[in-house]
């Protein structure tokens, strides 16, 4: 079982969490002019890499908030934990830099 460090109500269970996809992810400025290859690509093709990944979460068992988190993939270690409204480079360089959770 992991322990999730909820932005908003500090360390819970994993199972009052549930996995919102990558991080970080832009939504199409117009998407009624994307093709049919364009859009599937935006809907169903994420990174999947061994290692740190930014990742998105809710505390639906809490507070009902999004956040974002940077996990390792291999270990399940979660390295960074910030909230949506912190930039890209925040989180990643936060777990660069920290090696645990904030």
């Amino acid at each position: 079982m992991l322990l999730i460090t909820c932005p908003n109500c500090g360390p819970r269970d994993e199972t009052e969490f549930h996995y919102g996809g990558q991080a970080h992810i832009a939504y199409p400025e117009n998407p009624a002019e994307l093709t049919d290859a364009e859009w599937s690509r935006y809907l169903f093709y994420r990174e999947n890499p061994k290692g740190a990944f930014a990742e998105r979460w809710v505390h639906t068992g809490g507070c009902r908030k999004w956040f974002n988190a940077v996990r390792d993939t291999v270990t399940y270690e979660f390295k960074s934990i910030y909230t949506g409204a912190a930039p890209a480079a925040t989180g990643a360089a936060a777990a660069a830099t920290n090696g645990g959770q904030k």
